[in-house]
């Protein structure tokens, strides 16, 4: 069954995994201000790999003593309210990366909202 879809914005912010603002890693202060804001929510993925504007290549391979491997902050809303957020970056994000798509979800919300699902039994409804 092909589940109904909207439009949506998504927001990456490419940080290092060392940034910090007031002691607390970047990352963690972008998820916790998305959070407060009301969005949707908001991932963060550690890289294993990469390289940014120094052109300095992080990595995690064994040999490599790097502790700042690259991460990036996922947020996915509508496009107002991911708009409205932009500004909560501009005091927290010194050095990195944002970017914007337009993407179009298809959302999940549970067990047994659709009809011929088993329900948390086990059971199919009909």
């Amino acid at each position: 069954m092909t589940r109904p879809t909207a439009r949506a914005l998504r927001l990456t912010v490419f940080v290092g995994e060392r940034d910090t603002w007031h002691h607390r890693p970047l990352y963690s202060e972008i998820v916790h201000r998305a959070h407060a804001a009301g969005l949707a929510g908001a991932s963060v993925f550690r890289g294993i790999e990469g390289f940014g504007a120094s052109s300095l290549i992080h990595t995690s391979r064994l040999l490599s003593l790097s502790e700042d491997l690259p991460v990036a902050v996922v947020i996915v809303d509508d496009e107002p309210r991911v708009r409205a957020f932009l500004p909560h970056l501009d005091d927290i994000v010194t050095e990195g990366l944002v970017t914007l798509d337009e993407c179009e979800v298809i959302r999940y919300t549970g067990r047994g909202d659709d009809p011929g699902t088993a329900d948390p039994k086990g059971e199919n409804p009909l």
